[in-house]
């Protein structure tokens, strides 16, 4: 891997990946349940307030909303405001498969992340850990009646 020697990375809070681009921010049912305790309300409040469902034919995967400017649902002008109960997509970023698969990858990220190449080297086996962490965090799935985006 080209990371085998690590990577540098410190977040500079600059708050791009939670802002500013569409996206999806795909939850599992550990980041519901996160995500619903920090805020005091039950799973299903959670999913109706804060998430949509994204429709795939068969089945529907729970992500989070944003705001108009594509903003996360959650973010504020002091950054995550459920920081503590984050998902793990979130927790993860940049360690992704898609963005680690190859340095042309991981330098093209660093284009609109200024803490790629930054801070200490995050260590492969730190960098397989956080892989490792996003591939068995499986997103919630709802099988059967579509849901609207």
């Amino acid at each position: 891997m080209f990371y085998d020697d690590g990577l540098c990375f410190e977040c500079q809070r600059c708050l791009y990946c939670c802002s500013q681009e569409p996206g999806y921010v795909f939850l599992s049912e550990k980041d519901i349940e996160n995500g619903s305790q920090v805020l005091g309300l039950s799973k299903e409040e959670f999913i109706a307030i804060y998430c949509r469902y994204v429709d795939y034919g068969n089945y529907s995967m729970v992500s989070l909303k944003e705001k108009d400017n594509y903003d996360c649902i959650f973010l504020t002008k002091n950054g995550c405001s459920i920081y503590e109960g984050r998902p793990s997509q979130c927790r993860t970023y940049p360690f992704w498969e898609s963005i680690v698969e190859s340095r042309a990858n991981w330098e093209s990220e660093g284009k609109s992340c200024p803490g790629i190449g930054k801070g200490r080297k995050i260590s492969r086996k730190e960098i397989e850990k956080e892989l490792e962490k996003g591939r068995t965090n499986v997103p919630y799935m709802v099988f059967g009646k579509r849901r609207k985006k």
